[in-house]
């Protein structure tokens, strides 16, 4: 494909090296392209549910143009190489719990309001709802938006984890698995006003997922049964084998 958004040279090589890989042993459900802005930055904001979904929805930035930029969590860009490599493809350090934690916030309102559209994962980690929903979002996505008056797109994602269930270290690649990536409607936020309350801003992230969940329910043919996790509730999580 012809790009008019270039990608940093470290991306251009993992592209290369990852991109066939992945055209490999997955098969693809691309939707909601029409849904994208055609110009200008914005907010992308996706649910996490497995450790690959990064690749993936990586590969789907990719395949629309769009140079995958993260908010990733900072404990990464601690990790020789690994750090490096993250800094050299322009992703963005999350200081969670820190005083440190607005910095990252300004750094993706300036990188949207320089032009660049910005991946992110709204609940800030991989789900814990047992059949893989959707849990509450953080207000970080509804922030960024409303602070650039830039668009803010939610993305559902489904497959991934058939590959790797979240906090699990199973692999099952094969039989090839389908890679479910729908874009919906750009979220509505104007009635935010100028100066929104907390209160004001979870309502609205709370539309957010909201979106992504009926994204997702579309894509499985079925909803969910229980009430969405809270994310604000969880405790550290347990990485573990699935059980035989």
């Amino acid at each position: 494909m012809t790009r008019t958004r270039p990608l940093p040279p470290i991306l251009r090589v993992v592209v290369f090296l990852l991109r066939p890989v992945f055209m490999i042993i997955t098969k693809r459900d691309w939707r909601g392209s029409e849904n994208l802005p055609t110009s200008g930055g914005y907010v992308i904001a996706a649910n996490h549910l497995s450790y690959i979904d990064p690749f993936t929805f990586g590969h789907w930035l990719v395949d629309h143009d769009i140079p995958p930029r993260f908010l990733v969590k900072d404990p990464l860009f601690a990790v020789p190489i690994i750090g490096r490599m993250l800094r050299a493809a322009r992703q963005i350090p999350v200081y969670r719990g820190t005083g440190a934690a607005a910095e990252s916030l300004r750094a993706a309102i300036e990188a949207v309001r320089e032009g660049s559209i910005i991946a992110i994962y709204p609940e800030g980690t991989m789900t814990r709802d047992p059949d893989g929903w959707p849990m509450s979002a953080r207000l970080g996505a509804v922030r960024i938006a409303h602070a650039t008056g830039a668009p803010l797109v939610p993305v559902a994602q489904w497959g991934p984890q058939e590959i790797i269930w979240p906090y699990r270290r199973e692999f099952r690649i094969f039989p090839r698995k389908t890679m479910h990536v729908w874009a919906g409607e750009p979220l509505d936020l104007s009635d935010l006003g100028d100066d929104p309350t907390e209160e004001q801003l979870q309502a609205a992230s709370n539309r957010l997922m909201d979106a992504i969940t009926e994204l997702q329910a579309q894509i499985r043919g079925e909803r969910p049964t229980r009430p969405r996790i809270d994310v604000r509730t969880l405790s550290k999580p347990k990485t573990r084998y699935k059980e035989k």
